[in-house]
């Protein structure tokens, strides 16, 4: 399957990734990511110059667990800089913007994994597996 983005959510990703991989938020004060987290966002990054293909629902797993990391990071980015400055300031509403096309980027990934494991459930009859996770594949 593939994963659709558009320019303003490549670019809040990448961005976000960036931070992230650095200690966290940019108004300092950086929280060190947890090692998985960290592995996934280090492993999407690099894909983050188009649409991605995920051809398996572990493959879905693994980039929900980077984008849930920086959505987190950019979600506590957001409220910081409304509450050091102002709602409508120009950090604020910048910050809002990132987060939410990468929040939005978040829902289409739970989407997929949902439709993903529905189907993975239709076919084997099971809900899926660690090993039906890896290896039932779906076509772009």
């Amino acid at each position: 399957m593939i994963l659709h983005f558009n320019y303003e959510e490549l670019t809040a990703l990448r961005a976000g990734a960036e931070v992230f991989l650095e200690g966290g938020e940019t108004g300092g004060g950086g929280v060190l990511a947890p090692s998985e987290e960290r592995d996934h966002v280090e492993a999407l990054l690099p894909l983050l110059d188009g649409d991605v293909s995920l051809p398996t629902l572990r493959d879905v797993y693994a980039v929900q667990t980077a984008v849930g990391a920086i959505t987190s990071m950019l979600r506590a980015e957001m409220e910081s800089s409304v509450l050091m400055a102002h709602p409508a300031g120009e950090r604020a509403v910048a910050a809002y913007f990132d987060f939410a096309h990468v929040f939005t980027v978040s829902h289409r990934l739970r989407e997929m994994a949902s439709e993903m494991e529905a189907l993975i459930e239709l076919v084997t009859g099971e809900p899926p597996t660690v090993e039906t996770a890896r290896s039932f594949q779906f076509p772009d």
